[in-house]
């Protein structure tokens, strides 16, 4: 049964990413683990030494995480009740991305998937603060919704590589939902004038064998930026999800870890599969 961990704020944003959730495994037997955080707005060291009022004030956050958590489930079940999933609520006095980490390793999640804020403000930020730490540290892979996406299922993947990372095993859970969605992926390479390597060939060919089962074809893009070749590929072929894998010192990195988005605006308008490297499993 696929374990799939569902963070939340209460926010609309938040929901949306419940409700991709939901409908993208509609098939599939899965518990789904809704979590809240929570830290009360006085906590820090000293408060937590010398205030005696200090627990009232945790259960009154906790009890509203938990009341929060209920709303959602009442939702959920109200607008997509289905046999295969079950719930588990789990309220924490914690920082998400602890929590988030610990419940990985404790639960053996199989994915997280959390909404974005998208966009904001003249720089156009890529994402918000919770999302992009969350992107960081996941040990596991993390599927980011943008605000206000409707779902459709996903049909198209555009996957751009340098093929500068051994293949992981991680890639089982996008190979899964591929399957299951009659999926097509797009692998997309950026060429700068310099051939592959035996290795990164190697890599290639080990991508290929990884998804033998499911129709996909190869790219090569020449004379422009990746994030250029990227957001022109998406555009020009309506592509439903956007993967990449998550390695420290590719490419990744420089895209997505950047305070401001670069002049052409590397705005993810689909969802965003990110898959952590072996190196940071």
């Amino acid at each position: 049964m696929k374990k799939i961990l569902l963070p939340t704020d209460f926010s609309e944003n938040a929901y949306n990413a419940v409700k991709y959730a939901v409908q993208l495994f509609e098939g599939e037997e899965c518990i789904f683990y809704l979590l809240n955080t929570y830290t009360p707005v006085l906590y820090d060291n000293e408060y937590l030494v010398y205030s005696a009022t200090q627990p009232t004030l945790t259960e009154i956050y906790e009890h509203k995480s938990m009341e929060g958590l209920e709303r959602v489930l009442r939702r959920i079940n109200r607008n997509f009740k289905n046999p295969k999933h079950q719930f588990k609520k789990v309220s924490s006095f914690n920082l998400l991305n602890d929590e988030i980490k610990e419940l990985v390793i404790e639960e053996e999640i199989d994915l997280i998937v959390m909404g974005t804020k998208g966009a904001t403000g003249a720089q156009e930020i890529l994402f918000g603060t919770h999302t992009v730490h969350a992107i960081k540290k996941a040990r596991c892979p993390l599927l980011a919704i943008p605000a206000n996406y409707e779902y459709k299922p996903p049909k198209e993947m555009l996957f751009p590589t340098d093929y500068e990372v051994e293949t992981p095993k991680l890639l089982n859970t996008l190979k899964e939902i591929a399957l299951s969605h009659s999926s097509t992926i797009h692998i997309l390479h950026v060429y700068f004038g310099v051939d592959l390597s035996p290795t990164q060939t190697s890599r290639k060919n080990s991508l290929a064998r990884a998804f033998k089962d499911i129709g996909h074809h190869f790219y090569s893009i020449t004379g422009k930026s990746v994030i250029r070749a990227i957001t022109d590929f998406q555009e020009e072929n309506d592509m439903d999800m956007l993967i990449m894998i998550n390695n420290k010192h590719s490419f990744f990195e420089n895209l997505l870890f950047t305070p401001v988005v670069n002049e052409i605006g590397f705005n993810v308008k689909v969802p965003f599969f990110v898959i952590p490297s072996k190196k940071r499993k």
